[in-house]
């Protein structure tokens, strides 16, 4: 009996498939420039007598949701986001897609992209005074450096057991890369000539062999079993120190590397998108006109609109024979704006309330 009922939840299973999928909304893979996408979102379940697709795919709506969050939200604002209904996150899925699915010992597993709203995203998460961060991914040359205070030893490279454990373990939120420098012993004499200043030491000469302008040097001052770390983080030759504090670590334990390395990596994320941040309370509209003739130009410049996180929106307001006339809503400065175009060849004249496209 038990059996027989199975089958025909399979046989049920496959006819009902696509209505199933098409409950509340349309999935697809056509996805507007305008939304957050959120792809592999990997979910598994049970196929028993009561399975329900819908709700496996609602459980794979709020994995992707805490996905997204984890990415464009500083870790002391996410738990302003932890209590999200699933209606509310619904309401912000523009559509998703099902990658795969199988069956394998009785047991379902569907693979899910989900795009989620720009704009419904961006209202939401100022409605409770969280701004989000533009997803940028980045690569970092990462140098972490020990230093024995009691006896005045520097311990880097191989030696090192937070530089062997760094990229043992990455989470898929992460939007930071790192690459550790290779073994390198005129580096590790550089370094311990100027073990005195080491705070002030500015790495350059390490640093620049990699190719990346971006850097982190992670200072561990160990003091028995009590930590104090300086980060001297370098983006686009700003320097930034971040001083951090930890008290029962032992270095050669398994378990506090991880710990310690796990810290570091949620402190590294938060600067990153505090760096990127949108303050999304700011709207500026900035009008825009250009040469309707050229379709072009028109195709490459509403695409460049779409693909700019900082553009909260954009809509023609009218046309003529000879224009097109828009309007565009902005997250930031003119000064922002007009530099984000420029690294897209777009330059305006901007002596007029319009500007004109060039």
């Amino acid at each position: 009996m038990i059996i027989r009922l199975k089958n025909s939840l399979y046989f049920l299973y496959i006819f009902f498939t696509f209505l199933a999928l098409n409950i509340f909304f349309f999935s697809t893979d056509k996805v507007e420039a305008k939304s957050f996408v959120v792809n592999n979102i990997e979910i598994s379940k049970p196929f028993e007598i009561k399975f329900d697709k819908n709700k496996v795919i609602d459980e794979g709506f709020i994995e992707a949701f805490s996905h997204l969050i984890s990415t464009i939200i500083v870790s002391s604002d996410q738990v302003k986001i932890k209590e999200t209904k699933l209606a509310e996150i619904k309401g912000m899925i523009e559509s998703f897609s099902v990658k795969e699915e199988k069956f394998i010992d009785d047991t379902y597993y569907v693979n899910l992209g989900v795009a989620f709203n720009k704009k419904k995203i961006f209202n939401y998460l100022e409605n409770k005074n969280v701004f989000p961060s533009v997803p940028n991914k980045k690569k970092f040359l990462l140098l972490p450096i020990i230093i024995e205070e009691n006896n005045n030893n520097l311990i880097a490279f191989s030696e090192n057991n937070i530089f062997n454990n760094w990229n043992e373990q990455n989470k898929k939120s992460n939007l930071l890369e790192y690459l550790l420098p290779t073994e390198d012993l005129e580096d590790l004499d550089l370094i311990a000539k100027n073990y005195d200043s080491i705070e002030n030491f500015d790495f350059k000469d390490i640093t620049k062999k990699y190719n990346l302008d971006d850097s982190i040097v992670t200072l561990v001052f160990k003091n028995k079993n009590n930590i104090r770390i300086l980060s001297r983080i370098t983006i686009e030759d700003k320097v930034v120190l971040k001083n951090l504090s930890f008290s029962d670590i032992n270095l050669n334990n398994k378990n506090d590397i991880t710990d310690l390395i796990n810290e570091l990596k949620i402190t590294y994320e938060d600067y990153w998108k505090i760096f990127n941040r949108i303050n999304t309370s700011i709207k500026l509209p900035i009008f825009v006109k250009l040469d309707s003739n050229d379709n072009l130009k028109v195709t490459n410049f509403e695409k460049i609109l779409n693909e700019i996180n900082l553009i909260y929106d954009f809509f023609v307001l009218k046309f003529d024979k000879n224009h097109i006339y828009y309007q565009i809503i902005f997250n930031g400065t003119p000064n922002i704006f007009l530099k984000l175009m420029k690294d897209k060849n777009f330059v305006f004249n901007t002596r007029n309330k319009t500007w004109v496209l060039q």
